[in-house]
């Protein structure tokens, strides 16, 4: 395992530390804040999937690496170029599935942004998994079902997509029989295998209006804070959010399966009355971490949810039943969310989007000379 001392090490080599990013998922995102604040830019490209970042876009980006595919940033020749281009890495959901939590943890010879050590709770089969943390923090979350033979109301199973390492495959069964009937459906139509069937989440599916609420967690509490909320947004799925666009009655007449493939995002509010729930939620999610993974979550991350009645209490609830310990990827949080304004006037200066905020604790810790605070 990587020793944070060494990390420390080599920021304090650095003379003029750049932004780094791995070209998948929030890169873009990661190079219009880091430009905005001045940093130079360093995106790493699997081959083949370069052209946003290398062509489009390339004038976020002051130095492109290519390499035949992304865990290739592990090799020692790579890693040294990042050294000599001073980069503090960013890391975003692509960069945990193609990299690996073993490479990132035990190979990666980079200052990171954040904790690099939580980003396995993400995955749901670990130890110390992200239902884990939810449950020692208190967090109402779904009620599980440990086999289909207990499912006894309308549920949710979520199973890792066949050959999509990214993505999972959402069925809705009510009983016993409706789970196996179409289990095997998506079984013979190759969206799910039976091993990774076996390894699937059941739980209740709660009738709610879902809110992912996003935040960015502070490595200098002194400074800035515990955490800061930034925003809601839901997200757009193909080809579930073509199916709802159907009436029942066309519903009924297709049959495919569902797939639960995340293509875009969309922003919304929160009755007021109610962000407490949110807020209380994230500050037992704050502690846990902090307990469990030091020095805790930095940076970017969101607790996706839904806020529904508790049937017991009829007292409005949000239930979490994912977390994403890393860059959400969610840039419509930006333009849409109250909360920017309320960000700039806290912090005073302009925020515009919540990736502004980690490059703001990079660029702060920089200018103090405290950039071994805030990697691992």
């Amino acid at each position: 395992m990587i020793k944070k001392e060494n990390i420390q090490q080599i920021v304090k080599a650095y003379k003029k530390p750049r932004i780094g990013v791995l070209g998948s998922h929030s890169a873009e995102e990661v190079g219009i804040a880091a430009k905005s604040f001045g940093f130079e830019t360093v995106v790493i490209c699997q081959k083949g999937r370069d052209k946003l970042y290398s062509d489009y876009n390339r004038f976020l980006f002051d130095e492109v690496i290519l390499l035949d595919k992304f865990n290739d940033i592990l090799n020692n020749d790579i890693q040294e170029k990042l050294r000599e281009l001073n980069v503090i890495f960013i890391p975003n959901r692509s960069f945990s599935v193609y990299v690996g939590y073993g490479g990132i943890e035990n190979d990666f010879e980079i200052p990171i942004y954040g904790n690099r050590f939580i980003l396995r709770a993400e995955e749901r089969q670990g130890s110390k998994n992200q239902y884990w943390l939810l449950e020692q923090a208190g967090i109402r979350i779904p009620k599980r079902f440990n086999s289909p033979q207990e499912i006894d109301r309308l549920c949710v199973v979520k199973v890792q997509q066949k050959n999509k390492p990214l993505e999972r495959a959402f069925f809705y069964p009510t009983n016993p029989e409706d789970y196996r009937q179409k289990a095997n459906d998506l079984i013979e139509k190759e969206v799910i295998d039976k091993e990774d069937l076996d390894k699937a989440r059941i739980e209740e599916y709660i009738l709610g209006q879902k809110f992912n609420a996003n935040f960015q967690g502070w490595a200098l509490q002194d400074t800035f804070s515990s955490f800061d909320f930034v925003g809601f947004d839901d997200r757009k799925q193909t080809n579930l959010s073509g199916i709802r666009d159907l009436t029942a009655a066309e519903q009924l007449k297709i049959n495919i399966p569902i797939k639960n493939e995340e293509i875009g995002h969309y922003g919304l509010t929160m009755r007021e009355s109610q962000k407490p729930l949110v807020y209380d939620a994230a500050e037992k999610f704050i502690r846990i971490c902090q307990k469990e993974f030091p020095p805790g979550i930095i940076g970017l991350f969101a607790l996706q949810g839904a806020v529904a009645e508790d049937p017991l209490t009829n007292k409005l609830e949000f239930y979490i039943f994912d977390v994403s310990p890393r860059i959400p990827g969610c840039p419509c949080v930006g333009p849409t969310s109250p909360e920017m304004r309320r960000l700039s006037l806290k912090l005073k200066r302009d925020i515009e989007t919540p990736m502004d905020l980690p490059i703001l604790e990079i660029k702060y810790a920089q200018e103090n000379n405290i950039l071994t605070e805030i990697i691992t």
